[in-house]
């Protein structure tokens, strides 16, 4: 069985950065969604098992980034210029059936296990 831990989130100014963490109990690829209030739950990055592939949605490229320390089985999501429209729960979530070592997931539906869910508010 595939466990998420995810300890990080808060509250940050428009402009501002966090870094969540996401703890797994094992070795997979990876992704991270959100879901903001009467929204439907997006996925916004992804990496691959390997780590040498990864994807990022529209609405965050170029402000988010998304890496992996292999040795500790953790992912994190680097987020940076953050806007209030990136307000929302944030969910860390693994794909921990077959997979390629190479392919980043880029749909929602490709994720079977899911963390607790994190809150992050971006104030302006």
């Amino acid at each position: 069985q595939v466990r998420l831990v995810e300890p990080g989130g808060g509250l940050v100014q428009a402009g501002g950065s966090l870094r969540l963490p996401c703890a797994a109990s094992g070795r997979y690829p990876m992704g991270w969604l959100r879901q903001a209030p009467g929204k439907d739950r997006e996925l916004v990055t992804a990496i691959s098992w390997r780590g040498d592939t990864t994807y990022y949605g529209d609405s965050v490229k170029g402000r988010f980034t998304i890496s992996r320390d292999n040795a500790n089985n953790t992912v994190y999501l680097q987020m940076n210029s953050l806007k209030p429209e990136d307000t929302a729960v944030y969910y860390c979530a693994a794909r921990g059936d077959t997979y390629s070592i190479s392919r980043a997931y880029t749909e929602r539906y490709h994720y079977a296990s899911w963390g607790q869910g994190t809150q992050v508010t971006v104030s302006s």
